[in-house]
């Protein structure tokens, strides 16, 4: 699988093999308090990278929040970080903790044999996860060959990760370190038993 971006973003891409996903684990629970402590005593990355990706792009960051600050406020207002499974909630817990919107694409629902970071045309949308239509038209979005599949608010519906999941693409819509990169391997392969190397861009 490919990462091709027809705009001006830097993002670290991700390709997950061998994934053996499942519903949330009970031993993940330290992970959980790590990132909720860390979000509700402000001990994470800065809100305002993500914010100003989005206003490079003409979106109100205010208006349609990243996912990595809709998650932070979620905890600092007592909420509880989303259990969904052993992989999402690996993504959800890094992403509040560096505030770098994360997107995950199930590469056996992707059409096509890439995903292209682009803004989304007129009229474009995508039924999201638990959500109604997502429009993406003229924002930073996920497209395959069907079409637009997510973006750094809301993934879609139709390439979400799920317990049949085996294969799958992690977007960092932000430059992460590579000591980031390393934490982001070692959680894969413990709770979503998998493996990962870096994909392949263009």
């Amino acid at each position: 699988m490919k990462i091709r971006s027809e705009i001006d973003v830097e993002v670290v891409a991700l390709e997950l093999y061998e994934l053996e996903v499942t519903a949330p684990r009970d031993d993940f629970e330290l992970e959980v308090k790590r990132a909720t402590q860390a979000a509700r005593s402000d001990n994470v990355g800065s809100t305002d990278r993500a914010r100003l990706l989005f206003r490079r792009f003409g979106t109100d960051p205010t208006r349609q929040r990243p996912s990595s600050e809709a998650l932070l406020r979620r905890l600092k207002k007592g909420e509880a970080l989303p259990r969904i499974n052993s992989l999402v909630d690996v993504a959800n817990a890094l992403s509040v903790q560096l505030q770098v919107p994360v997107g995950l694409y199930d590469l056996g629902k992707v059409k096509g044999d890439e995903l292209v970071l682009r803004l989304g045309r007129p009229g474009e949308s995508y039924e999201g996860i638990g959500k109604e239509l997502v429009n993406v038209a003229g924002r930073i979005c996920v497209a395959d060959a069907e079409g637009a599949c997510g973006n750094p608010s809301a993934d879609s519906a139709r390439t979400m990760i799920t317990t049949s999941t085996e294969e799958a693409a992690w977007i960092y819509f932000l430059p992460v370190t590579e000591e980031d990169i390393d934490r982001t391997a070692e959680l894969i392969a413990v709770f979503g038993r998998g493996l990962m190397r870096m994909a392949a861009t263009a």
